[in-house]
């Protein structure tokens, strides 16, 4: 991720008191933009995270902290375009009726209630290591509660194995979610590269997190399940087009022979745009430009305060006691990147430690092990993950997902994971 100069410009344009005077209005516009992020709306100033985060850019740029020209260039645009293609395509396959037959089949051969709340985990593993977590957890929460309902099955249980299996899962590629797009940015590395460092903590932290799921949630569940519905119950609009597959397969092909991710992505896309020869209009409606806002301003809003070099001296700093070669430093640098991602959220975690990575050790452990990290520390809470948020909201009228009902089971689930996945990162 190329990074603009503004420490540069301090050293050689400005005196000591102007270098003191920039660095503080850097630390005191990111500690305002982090309480807009972390409070996600506040009475006094209540705009949200997308434009707490551009108020936060414009300040950057207003006092001087970075130029017009520098904001415009600390923009990742590999990642901007990563995230908006995956959101096109996510929306082009739920049209089709792609992801709703994927999760169908993906969980028709539970037989019983605890297999189907282990086939939940799993299924929203296994697709949300390609198509972005927080888009699985979209289309499956409908399907989670109808497959309940049906069944006569008690939801929480077969929510909370959604989120916290859609969250694990996406730790395993670069595209799994935004975190990780952002460090295939940055890092350099490849598709297929990251997902075989990433795989066995993965898998080790997925099998935690189902024994768990059984252990918690086996006396809520009833003895029997109904069989699954028929195929031809199915909805037609539901089998999607030969396309549509062929293209999902292209592009996971292109991810692995090492193509830019985002350009992959977008040619996919383009393809299925092309196939159905209308106006795209309503697809363009359901990207969540929010979000790229969000992430265009907070990079904006991060390369402000790196370029202070506030952010180096305090890694320099903290370096002795955190590393990933003894277990007392491994253990410090878990803790206070799963603290850091629930304070400040998991992407300006990993935009603030990122590039400050080697200074603990070997980079290329680090890259991987801070992408598993910041996203695993997402089945803390509730509101740990926008994937979290995204299941409670949408299963709202049909069950509620309480903040404590969650919290029981994810804060013994991320310890655990953590527990028995970063070892095997550090291996």
């Amino acid at each position: 991720m190329r990074r603009s100069g503004p420490s540069r410009i301090y050293r050689h344009r400005h005196g000591p008191n102007r270098r003191y005077g920039l660095t503080a209005a850097a630390i005191a516009v990111f500690a305002l933009t982090y309480v807009l992020i972390a409070a996600r709306e506040l009475s006094f100033i209540p705009i949200g995270r997308p434009a707490g985060a551009l108020l936060g850019a414009l300040l950057m740029v207003a006092l001087g902290v970075m130029t017009p020209e520098q904001s415009f260039r600390a923009v990742d645009c590999s990642t901007i375009l990563l995230l908006f293609s995956m959101m096109l395509l996510s929306a082009y396959l739920e049209d089709a009726g792609v992801l709703d037959v994927l999760a169908r089949r993906a969980t028709a051969c539970a037989g019983s209630p605890r297999i189907l709340l282990a086939m939940t985990s799993v299924s929203a593993a296994a697709l949300s290591a390609l198509l972005v977590n927080d888009t699985v957890c979209v289309f499956m929460t409908p399907f989670v509660l109808s497959a309940a309902r049906r069944c006569g099955l008690d939801p929480g249980p077969y929510l909370i194995a959604l989120a916290t299996g859609a969250n694990i899962g996406s730790a395993a590629t670069l595209v799994g979610n935004p975190q990780n797009m952002i460090i295939g940015s940055m890092s350099g590395y490849g598709f297929s590269e990251y997902l075989w460092r990433s795989l066995p903590a993965v898998l080790a932290a997925l099998a935690v997190n189902i024994v768990l799921l059984v252990l918690f949630f086996g006396k809520r569940v009833s003895a029997r399940i109904a069989p699954p519905e028929p195929a031809d119950q199915i909805r037609a609009s539901g089998r999607g087009r030969p396309v549509e597959y062929a293209v999902l397969a292209a592009i996971a092909a292109g991810f692995f022979a090492g193509l830019h991710m985002g350009y992959t992505a977008l040619a996919g896309v383009l393809v299925i745009m092309v196939s159905r020869r209308r106006n795209p209009a309503d697809v363009f409606e359901r990207v969540d430009w929010t979000l790229l806002v969000f992430f265009a301003a907070l990079f904006m809003v991060v390369a402000g305060l790196n370029g202070t070099g506030v952010v180096a001296r305090a890694w320099a700093a903290a370096a002795p006691s955190m590393d990933f070669v003894s277990a007392g430093g491994l253990a410090l640098f878990t803790a206070f990147v799963t603290l850091g991602s629930n304070l400040v959220s998991n992407v300006p975690m990993t935009l603030l430690t990122g590039p400050h990575l080697a200074s603990l050790g070997d980079p290329a452990t680090g890259w991987v092990l801070l992408g598993f990290v910041t996203t695993i520390a997402g089945n803390l809470t509730l509101v740990g993950s926008v994937a979290n948020i995204i299941v409670a909201e949408r299963a709202k009228g049909a069950y509620d997902l309480g903040y404590v009902e969650y919290l029981k089971f994810g804060a013994v689930s991320t310890i655990l994971s953590l527990a028995a996945g970063v070892p095997l990162i550090c291996m």
